[in-house]
């Protein structure tokens, strides 16, 4: 892996927390304080794709007052899919790995109060990955277009009959994944980005690990803007189509 890897990297915590980022200096801040917040025996990790805006520089500051943070600076802009690859990689190979990896978006998309409740579902049942739900009873959605709900609708169900997957959220990025899994499916990830939260759900299905779904309410992000663009939507569609035929 190519980056620049700020912090003590030889710490060990029972969770470590995924941040993805690029142009989050709206928002990092005040999250990883709710985070914090939390006192979860946790490590951070936040991984930025030398964000053009002050997302660095601020998680730097939290690393002075925070001893659990560990920023990976990437050299350029390179997808959701290898972020969430690299940091996987990064705990697995780590002294001591978490037992628990859990992924999130850094707009407040995700509420980070729904983490204990990820933590909860992991631990009460035998599953490989624990999805915070939309679309389960009691999880919703708000502020967001109807383009967005219809694009995630389609998506999700392309997902859930073509591949014969069985979430109901197999798109939602707010999860909790055991390394126990991580640790025989991080060689099969190729995703590049948004696709990844598709093809995990598929790995754990031919693996034989179950994949729980705890319902969240997902808000559509808090400030900055969305980073979706039409080359996201073309990779998850070609992923799927290629997936459909291997399968």
């Amino acid at each position: 892996m190519n980056y620049q890897l700020i912090g003590n990297a030889s710490q060990s915590a029972e969770i470590g927390i995924l941040l993805p980022t690029y142009r989050e200096a709206e928002n990092i801040s005040n999250l990883i304080d709710d985070i914090e917040g939390l006192k979860l025996n946790s490590t951070i990790l936040v991984i930025d794709d030398s964000s053009p805006d002050q997302t660095e520089e601020i998680v730097q500051e939290k690393q002075n007052k925070f001893g659990n943070i560990l920023l990976c600076i990437r050299p350029k802009k390179s997808g959701l899919g290898t972020a969430i690859t690299d940091g996987f990689k990064f705990f697995l190979n780590s002294k001591s790995p978490p037992k628990y990896i859990v992924t999130m978006d850094a707009d407040y998309s995700h509420n980070p109060k729904d983490i204990p409740q990820l933590l909860s579902t992991m631990n009460e049942t035998d599953c490989g990955i624990a999805v915070g739900s939309r679309y389960i009873k009691g999880g919703r959605i708000e502020n967001w277009p109807f383009t967005r709900k219809i694009i995630s609708r389609v998506a999700n169900s392309i997902a859930k009959f073509s591949l014969g997957l069985r979430p109901y959220d197999c798109t939602s990025g707010f999860r909790c994944y055991s390394t126990k899994f991580l640790s025989v499916t991080v060689g099969n990830l190729h995703s590049h980005t948004y696709e990844i939260q598709i093809e995990t759900i598929r790995q754990a299905h031919l693996r034989d690990f179950n994949v729980c779904e705890t319902p969240i309410l997902f808000v559509n992000r808090k400030s900055g803007k969305s980073k979706l663009s039409w080359t996201e939507v073309h990779s998850y569609i070609t992923y799927t189509l290629k997936a459909i035929l291997h399968s």
